[in-house]
């Protein structure tokens, strides 16, 4: 009896697997913040299901990835050639420079978010490329593109974001959970 008491007191996050005890009123892990069901399901497939289930959008983590993509591209895009004078970013090699670094940021984010926030870094990289196209337009001399392939590489770096928060946030899950034996 003490056993089926204490399962009832306490539920393991199917995120992060961390011990909830006692269960949160909210019904959010404790750990991760991801949503928990408060009753276990003897179907793996629903546990499986619910893995890998977006929670909605969340404006706070769509700040904090608004904020990470703009200080890692002002950092690496903007700032870095302003150290060191040898590089030079402008025209397709900001871009070119620009696509990695959201990637890298989208990883980053995907790690440190709880829960299945795919969009919040996409959004965020999206509003970060607007700046980032317009500083490169303006500030091209030599190296020149046209506008629109400016936009396409944008567009290529938000989608690189997507790969990356997706990478990382697998990376933060570990492995699935392991099929239920018939």
């Amino acid at each position: 009896m003490a056993t089926s008491a204490k399962k009832a007191s306490s539920i393991v996050c199917p995120s992060c697997g961390a011990t909830n005890s006692p269960i949160p009123a909210n019904g959010r892990c404790v750990s991760c913040g991801s949503a928990m069901d408060a009753l276990k399901t003897r179907d793996g497939d629903d546990e499986r299901d619910r893995r890998y289930r977006r929670d909605g959008f969340s404006v706070m983590w769509a700040g904090i990835a608004l904020v990470v993509q703009a200080v890692l591209t002002a950092a690496i895009v903007i700032g870095l050639p302003m150290v060191v004078t040898a590089l030079d970013f402008e025209g397709r090699y900001g871009m070119m420079v620009a696509v990695p670094v959201w990637f890298v940021g989208g990883v980053l984010l995907g790690m440190i978010s709880p829960g299945k926030t795919f969009m919040e870094p996409v959004a965020a990289t999206l509003v970060v490329a607007v700046p980032t196209v317009w500083q490169l337009v303006r500030s091209q001399t030599v190296r020149t593109l046209p506008l629109f392939m400016y936009v396409v590489l944008a567009l290529i770096g938000v989608l690189f974001t997507m790969v990356g928060t997706y990478l990382g946030e697998r990376i933060q899950m570990g492995p699935p959970p392991p099929k239920p034996a018939d």
